[in-house]
């Protein structure tokens, strides 16, 4: 199988709220931006928020017109305000033979406040494989400069893997990554593990199904970092005879374990990233498996390896509680997860959904999509929502609007946050805080003890992780109330 549309990004930021403040059912869905093709076309990748308080995101295609993407244009990488106004940054395959990539996908604010991100095509070594291979890694800057860090395969057969798939932060400060084929096998093999420091020091860490019968998966689809390992799911292999994939848990020197082997039933081949939650448990959602109809589960992995079916769309007449859910979930600062489906109930349509769904299992349809020309809210969202620091959900859909994909805005009465970036760092080192209204701060700590802090900006504070501090809640201190953490800061050693 060849994969060009990525779509998946662990969400690396750790989310704070003020206290004593719940949600409201109640939501509403703004239309922000209309793809045009010229802008960019067919998001398929979650948003990130930048220190500047706006959010940035790649598209799959539209940009510049180029040969090399088979007379298709070869993607974007854009900044939108909170309010909507689009900003197209870089128009990727803007260089000779699609030296700089093609296809982007994930991206990752790193700790230096770059961007960084990854191409699923395209590259230095793979002029005559634009459209199927071989993609880079690269870094984006704030004056908006675009550097290419690695180009894959550079070698006979790709044993560092080509087509990357994800990208995410580690806590020493790399970024760690995989690839949906190459490796030590062939070079239509298994994928990769890999790691990058930001300078571009690049070293292949794991080729996958190289263990017995494929074990250890095949073609991993994306990476999730947490308590200093980093989780994911594989397209195919594992136990199951019809090698439907695994949920796995690798370390940072690339030492793989199986935690789960999907089924039929569970939900094959194309599966979301999965989320590591308050409680200790892994969450995750698959576009099949699940119930009677098999259109798509959420799910819920314990420590112990106990494996529950939390719900299973298309229980409603007409599937008007969506079906076929792809992009990750997101567990949002009142403990709930958030999610979205491809398909669901607007006739004469089935164009996907937002939903809510409990730790029990419990789900609630927010909202229903149409991308009939007409319809503003566009349709088929397949990258996972962003919980930015007003409150607000952020989230793309791949289609309609004005034909090529939107930015929507969902609001459900969800209290302003702050974030940290990274969500874990060593004493002395420096933390990103990102939120809104904080030029009047006047104390942040980490689980109680009190940091060194400079107010940046009004949507960005740089702390220190202050000798003593252990893992537990960073605490932010502003005029209008203490912003206390959900979410543990890591502190690493």
């Amino acid at each position: 199988m060849k994969k060009f549309g990525l779509g998946k990004l662990a969400f690396t930021l750790a989310l704070f709220c003020i206290t004593g403040l719940t949600a409201s059912h109640a939501q509403t869905f703004t239309s922000l931006v209309h793809f045009n093709k010229t802008n960019g076309a067919a998001p398929a990748a979650p948003l990130i928020q930048g220190p500047d308080g706006n959010f940035y995101g790649t598209t799959s295609g539209g940009g510049v017109n180029n040969a090399a993407c088979d007379g298709q244009s070869c993607g974007t990488l854009f900044r939108i305000t909170p309010e909507g106004t689009l900003t197209t940054l870089y128009r990727f395959c803007s260089r000779t033979n699609c030296n700089d990539g093609a296809d982007p996908g994930n991206i990752v604010l790193g700790a230096d406040g770059n961007i960084y991100g990854v191409t699923a095509t395209g590259g230095i070594n793979c002029h005559e494989l634009a459209i199927i291979g071989c993609g880079t890694i690269f870094r984006f800057s704030p004056s908006r400069k675009l550097t290419t860090l690695y180009s894959f395969c550079p070698q006979t057969n790709c044993p560092d893997g080509w087509n990357p798939d994800s990208l995410v932060l580690g806590s020493d400060g790399s970024l760690y990554g995989t690839t949906f084929h190459g490796g030590m096998t062939t070079i239509d093999g298994y994928g990769t593990f890999f790691k990058i420091t930001p300078a571009g020091v690049f070293s292949a860490l794991h080729s996958f199904c190289t263990q017995t019968s494929c074990l250890d998966g095949g073609q991993p689809e994306n990476l999730t970092q947490a308590n200093g390992n980093f989780y994911g799911t594989t397209y195919e292999g594992g136990t199951d005879k019809d090698r439907c994939g695994i949920i796995f848990q690798i370390t940072p020197a690339g030492m793989v374990t199986a935690l789960h082997s999907f089924n039929v039933a569970q939900g094959c081949f194309i599966h979301s990233p999965v989320t590591m939650a308050t409680d200790g448990n892994l969450y995750g959602a698959n576009s099949s498996g699940g119930g009677p109809h098999r259109r798509g589960m959420v799910y819920q992995l314990t420590p112990s390896g106990e494996f529950t079916d939390l719900y299973s769309f298309c229980a409603l007449t007409d599937c008007a509680d969506g079906d076929f859910p792809t992009a990750g979930l997101v567990q949002a600062t009142d403990g709930n997860f958030y999610g979205t489906t491809r398909g669901g109930l607007t006739r004469p349509v089935n164009d996907g959904t937002i939903f809510e769904i409990t730790s029990d299992g419990t789900l609630t349809t927010l909202y229903s999509f149409n991308s009939a020309p007409q319809a503003a809210s566009g349709g088929f969202p397949i990258a996972s929502l962003l919980q930015a620091t007003d409150g607000n959900f952020y989230g793309t859909t791949s289609s309609g609007g004005r034909g090529y994909g939107t930015a929507f805005k969902v609001s459900t009465g969800l209290a302003p946050c702050v974030a940290a970036n990274p969500s874990f760092g060593k004493v002395g080192g420096e933390v990103m805080i990102l939120g809104s209204n904080l030029t009047g701060v006047t104390g942040v700590t980490f689980n109680g003890v009190s940091a060194a802090f400079q107010v940046v900006s009004s949507t960005s504070i740089k702390a220190t992780v202050p000798s003593g501090a252990t893992t537990g809640t960073i605490q932010v201190t502003t005029p209008s109330g203490t912003l206390n953490g959900n979410i543990a800061f890591q502190v690493v050693p």
